[in-house]
């Protein structure tokens, strides 16, 4: 196994993916020929089990020296780390991470032991890979979300894990427990967002975001150009929206959305 995503970020380099959250091996297996570094499939909020994921990356095998199959799990657990994992993710995202014990038991179910508890049953994971067993505890990756005050206050803490690779920033999550939802320009957003970069480059995490295309403190570039590396950038049902509304946009002599009742004969 060899995780190209890894391999960026250790290098300093920028890891730019998109998340999944209609679950379908279709859309996996469009989006991975676009070009992203990786895929994030949703199970924390999206429709969709262990079976269906199984699935969606057998629909992304094709790519998948080019384009990582990676997961965001409920809840850090055993039974859902282990489960897509199997399935052929090569990194996990996990929901609210707030303390380095949670970092800890994180990293201990992701990887086979001496140094986790992960047990001996890949199935996607491992096909046609004859050194999986030997490279998977090196080459996985380990994405702790960052999305409350109280994860921002013991991030030091939590970047100190060993095995622990990147942060990922949820905007929204993060600036409701903060009490200012959504307000992306709030200087102590902006603080909390520096204070998040300048903690993953003293030591040794690479920090993410997810990121949009419209303006603002979370749009795409000025992310990067901040300092994050690990970006999610929009949504699939976002691409869906944005490239059906510019199509129905574009149309001359047509009202969209109309009911019967408005159509006169």
């Amino acid at each position: 196994m060899r995780n190209l995503v890894k391999r960026k970020l250790k290098a300093g380099r920028p890891a730019l993916g998109t998340w999944v959250t209609i679950g379908h091996p279709d859309v996996t297996m469009y989006l991975a020929d676009m070009g992203w570094d990786w895929l994030v499939c949703d199970m924390e909020h999206s429709a969709f089990g262990p079976e269906t994921y199984h699935f969606m990356v057998q629909g992304m095998l094709y790519a998948r020296e080019r384009c990582m199959p990676m997961c965001r799990v409920p809840w850090t657990d055993l039974i859902w780390i282990k489960k897509v994992m199997d399935a052929g993710a090569t990194g996990i995202v996990s929901p609210r991470i707030e303390t380095k014990e949670q970092a800890e038991e994180m990293v201990r179910l992701m990887k086979y032991p001496p140094w986790g508890e992960r047990g001996a049953g890949p199935r996607l994971a491992a096909f046609r890979d004859p050194d999986y067993f030997k490279t998977a505890n090196d080459e996985t990756l380990c994405v702790v979300m960052i999305e409350t005050a109280k994860g921002v206050e013991n991030i030091s803490d939590i970047f100190s894990v060993e095995g622990v690779d990147a942060c990922f920033v949820g905007p929204s999550d993060l600036s409701l427990d903060m009490g200012i939802h959504q307000q992306y320009t709030n200087p102590v957003f902006l603080k909390t967002l520096d204070r998040i970069v300048e903690a993953g480059r003293d030591q040794g995490v690479a920090p993410g975001m997810h990121c949009f295309t419209t303006p603002g403190p979370t749009n795409i570039n000025e992310a990067l150009e901040r300092g994050f590396l690990f970006c999610a950038v929009n949504s699939d049902t976002a691409y869906i929206r944005n490239g059906v509304n510019a199509a129905i946009g574009s149309i001359e002599g047509w009202k969209p959305g109309e009911t019967s009742d408005e159509v006169a004969l």
